[in-house]
């Protein structure tokens, strides 16, 4: 490699540092081969649920060079969210609603696409014959086996991405370059024997270290699973209404995460702890205008007063019954259900029947 190509990701790195990013590396589109084997046992295995976009477009995911083919370097960049206060905390306050610190504020897709194209523009004015496309989580892009080969740290048993450096709470974005660049040497893995990730996982969803079922995932029931959430489950979400940090939180390796250098990730006052009884209260239009700008907007009102349900019925909180009254007989099936099982168990003599 020629130290042109190494002086210009030098210099990447710094405009990547100044536009917000915590980390840089770089890989080749073909540096994950077992990515697509490990893709199709998960969708075989059902394990991805009702993720049919998983499946639908298996065969770029699990192949990044095939999503571009001209692409020769793959720039993964990692953006810190690390919260200030202690995510875990908000899981004894029943009456509250406990929301993931990564929805707490704005949609981190827009803030870590207009920083990643601020640097896609810095490359193109200092190569002008190189051609890029940048990618967001929305794209067929398997950002963590990507990540992990470019350096910035490795997959752990919580499957999550987690680094020396950067602990856990990060953000990826992708910029994929027709550019030759100097590469970084992958991560190695470092979990050890710890596995505190997974006795923490409230409903069990690690099979085994490295491995998810997202069936059993509060953060995939709360966010993606459409319509009523198997009771057997139910109980185990706490008032958890909107994805769940548990595993991320106990990490140890976050004693060394950086701080978020983005403070449009601070957490929202309202969205701190919120009391279940405010947020149940909501209609469509209430639920979309104080989500505008939210990742959590994306569900619907529906999802989220259905998950608000679950919350209230495991609150242990009778004083919450009349929050539930009106929705018995809401409109969407999966939020009267929700409300029929919390207000059973909320009702004295009747628990033992939900």
């Amino acid at each position: 490699m020629s130290g042109d190509a190494g002086a210009l990701k030098d210099a990447l790195g710094r405009e990547a540092r100044e536009a917000g990013f915590t980390l840089m590396g770089i890989c080749r589109p073909d540096a994950i081969p077992e990515a697509a084997g490990r893709l199709a046992s998960f969708v075989g295995e059902g394990r991805h649920g009702q993720m049919e976009w998983m499946a639908e477009r298996r065969g770029w995911r699990g192949d990044p060079a095939a999503l571009w083919p001209q692409a020769r370097s793959v720039i993964m960049l990692a953006q810190s969210y690390t919260p200030e206060h202690d995510p875990l905390a908000v899981l004894s306050q029943r009456d509250r609603a406990a929301i993931s610190v990564y929805a707490g504020q704005k949609d981190y897709h827009d803030i870590v696409k207009k920083a990643l194209k601020r640097v896609g523009r810095w490359l193109i004015a200092r190569a002008p014959q190189a051609q890029i496309k940048v990618f967001v989580d929305t794209a067929p892009v398997m950002e963590k086996p990507l990540a992990a080969a470019a350096g910035l740290g490795w997959q752990g048993k919580h499957t999550n991405l987690l680094g020396r450096e950067i602990g856990n709470w990060v953000f990826l974005g992708a910029i994929f370059t027709t550019l030759e660049l100097p590469l970084d040497a992958p991560a190695q893995e470092r979990c050890g024997s710890c596995r505190k990730c997974l006795d923490i996982c409230p409903t069990n969803a690690f099979p085994a270290p490295f491995q998810l079922d997202a069936r059993r995932c509060i953060s995939y029931l709360t966010i993606e699973h459409r319509g009523p959430v198997d009771p057997e489950l139910r109980p185990l979400m706490g008032n958890r209404i909107y994805g769940c940090d548990d595993c991320l939180a106990i990490c140890p390796w976050n004693k060394f995460a950086v701080e978020a250098s983005e403070t449009r990730y601070a957490m929202r006052p309202d969205l701190d702890a919120p009391p279940l009884r405010e947020l149940a209260a909501l209609d469509d239009a209430a639920f979309r205008a104080k989500f505008s700008g939210s990742p959590i907007k994306r569900i619907g009102r529906d999802r989220f007063v259905r998950n608000v349900c679950y919350a209230i019925g495991n609150s242990g909180r009778p004083d919450l019954l009349p929050a539930l009254i009106p929705l018995l007989d809401d409109p969407d099936p999966a939020v009267a259900d929700a409300a029929h099982w919390a207000r059973m168990r909320l009702t004295p003599g009747r628990a033992g029947e939900s």
